[in-house]
């Protein structure tokens, strides 16, 4: 067993400011990564840092920003935290030696983003993320800090009483690619999930197939809530063969959207008479779609993204790897011709259910990053603002993980406060199997499956128990023959992206639950066919694809109990935003194995003002 201070799972962007942060405060902290740092999905974010830094531009106008477009599910608390340290954060960046691109005056370049009122987006060239992440693994290394490089994390050991939120997290349990280990990492002080989004969800998708929500569907399973999982992103500029993304940028920087009639379609056809394409994505993606399915798309399938009149300098000094891509992907000279775009899945806004300062309802378990909901983004995520997310929450996750007090946060988890129960009408039972051997893959909560025994374990005995466990289930995927995950997960992909997409129907999103629930059925029957224990990745995306499996059936329960159309989440039958019934959080607990949703209020109270709804344009 291996024991620190503050374990850190996953080393993007919110796992590195964690681990610096937790560090900062004196305590021993590792991190413990399925990739290497450099590699992970941070790296693909190109479009910038959210940050009021300039004399006409205030936190409090960024905060409005953003809690316009979450469509008002924003809680004020988060949305002010992100805002107000985001500045000090990005100077801390720069400070550390982060390229930025600049100005001829020497200062931080700004450019116009979707949804923003000011030009705030600080940005590095079109690579924001890759340089954002070298920066901060240079302070990792020079500070010393302990990495588990490869180790992929699959449970977490918490104590099982009855109630969620009199539990405790106190590790986890990884697989050493390498090695073949299956080892449990003891936290003394707490352990901070920062697994990133869950992409793979979907088959048209931006991120990478890395990004399977793990450390969503740990906390799960160990009792913290999932929040608002139906509000998914769909990015409306990536590339069609592949979904990779083609940053805001190139909008930012003048870019022009058009379909196969030449029109300049946002204006022309009145989606954003005044935003134009620097609308809010929901808005932009809705467009695109509905300009393709009305017959004006290219090749029915998308439309054209042209930068050709800002000329070859402006392009190759703030745009290059835009070029690189557009030419690799899709063999369109972006200097001479318009690149091919359509909308594909990009970010959850959604996810473990935390306060302002990364705490769930577990004592001793925080998250942050995409992988966590404070809830910054509501609704509607803007353009920039998830790598402040990054660092503002890391820091702060961190931080607390490590002892820091931070406050009394405003923002209460679990089932505390005020809250109300629901329901949903499914045309197939949600949740877990039955019938499943002890210890087998349906059964893997993350909770003693006796019920109640790791409550009087010691810490390190609860963690020895959750290794076992793991053991336990590793080994029945190995010794077993049966069905590949891998036609699993394509049946679930292709069901997300049908039906569960930027365009929602009642009998399509029913459809899903069907579909998952099949799923489900055959992963009671999946199997590892690689025999090996080193470098096992069969073993590997077969845990993963249990994860999606959790995910697809959240975000399809959410999405069908809203039945409104608010950000991101549109529903054929409900095309109006219900603020007098619908201004909660929908929260979606495991328990046991039986999904239960239930919802909680927004909070739109901030520290000096009150954001009152109002009917979102742009």
């Amino acid at each position: 067993m291996y024991e620190h201070d503050v374990i850190v799972v996953g080393a993007g962007g919110a796992g590195l400011r964690a681990a610096i942060a937790a560090q900062e405060e004196g305590a021993d902290v590792a991190i413990v990564t399925k990739l290497h740092p450099v590699r992970s999905h941070t790296g693909a974010a190109e479009g910038g840092i959210n940050a009021a830094l300039r004399e006409g531009d205030s936190w409090e106008d960024h905060a409005y920003d953003t809690m316009k477009g979450s469509d008002y599910l924003g809680d004020a608390p988060a949305v002010e935290t992100l805002c107000r340290e985001s500045p000090k954060e990005t100077m801390q960046l720069e400070h550390w030696g982060m390229a930025f691109s600049r100005d001829e005056d020497g200062r931080v370049s700004q450019r116009p983003f979707g949804g923003l009122s000011f030009p705030r987006t600080t940005y590095a060239g079109a690579e924001t993320g890759h340089q954002l992440l070298h920066t901060m693994y240079e302070q990792l290394v020079k500070r010393g800090i302990e990495v588990y490089d490869e180790w992929y994390a699959t449970r977490l050991a918490v104590s099982d009483e009855e109630r969620p939120e009199e539990r405790t997290c106190h590790g986890v349990v990884a697989y050493d690619i390498q090695s073949g280990e299956i080892a449990g990492f003891r936290a003394r002080k707490g352990v901070v999930l920062a697994t990133g989004g869950p992409g793979q969800v979907y088959d048209h998708t931006t991120n990478a197939v890395s990004n399977t929500g793990d450390g969503v569907a740990m906390a799960y399973r160990a009792g913290v809530p999932m929040e608002d999982m139906e509000f998914i992103q769909f990015h409306p500029t990536t590339l069609p063969s592949t979904g990779v993304l083609i940053s805001e940028g190139v909008r930012g920087e003048g870019g022009i959207l058009y379909n196969a009639e030449g029109e300049r379609f946002m204006y022309e056809h009145g989606y954003a008479n005044n935003a134009g394409e620097l609308a809010s994505r929901d808005v932009v993606s809705r467009a695109e779609l509905t300009e393709v399915n009305e017959g004006r798309g290219i090749e029915d399938e998308y439309v054209h993204l042209d930068m050709r009149h800002l000329g070859e300098e402006r392009i190759i000094d703030r745009l290059e790897n835009i070029l690189h891509l557009a030419e690799d992907f899709e063999g369109v000279d972006g200097l001479e011709e318009p690149m091919p775009v359509k909308p594909g899945q990009h970010y959850a806004m959604g996810g473990v259910e935390t306060d302002e300062n990364g705490e769930t309802c577990i004592t001793g378990l925080y998250a942050a990053g995409e992988c966590a909901c404070a809830s910054v983004h509501g609704a509607n995520r803007l353009g920039g603002n998830a790598l402040p997310e990054l660092i503002v929450f890391g820091k702060r996750a961190g931080q607390h993980a490590a002892g820091r007090d931070l406050g009394t946060a405003r923002i209460e988890t679990g089932k505390r406060g005020e809250y109300e129960v629901g329901e949903v009408d499914t045309p197939v039972e949600p949740g877990e199997v039955t019938g499943g051997e002890p210890g087998d893959v349906a059964a893997d909560g993350g909770t003693a499956p006796d019920g109640g025994a790791t409550a009087e374990l010691t810490p390190e005995e609860c963690v020895e128990r959750a290794v076992t466990d793991e053991r336990t289930r590793v080994d029945a995927l190995m010794s077993r023959d049966g069905t590949n995950h891998a036609t699993i997960r394509a049946k679930v992909q292709k069901s997300m992206t049908r039906f569960v997409n930027v365009f929602r129907e009642e009998e399509g999103l029913k459809q899903a639950l069907r579909d998952i629930r099949e799923a489900r059925e055959a992963y009671q029957d999946v199997a590892v066919s690689d025999p090996s224990r080193t470098f096992n990745t069969d073993l590997i995306q077969t845990i993963e694809t249990r994860n999606i499996l959790d995910l697809a059936e959240a975000i399809t329960l959410g999405a069908l109990v809203r039945d409104e159309f608010r950000g991101a989440h549109w529903r054929k039958e409900h095309q109006e935003r219900k603020d007098e019934s619908w201004l909660k959080h929908t929260m979606l607990s495991w328990n046991d194995g039986t999904p239960e949703v239930w919802f909680r209020p927004v909070i739109l109270e901030g520290e000096d003002k009150t954001y009152e709804p109002k009917v979102r344009s742009y």
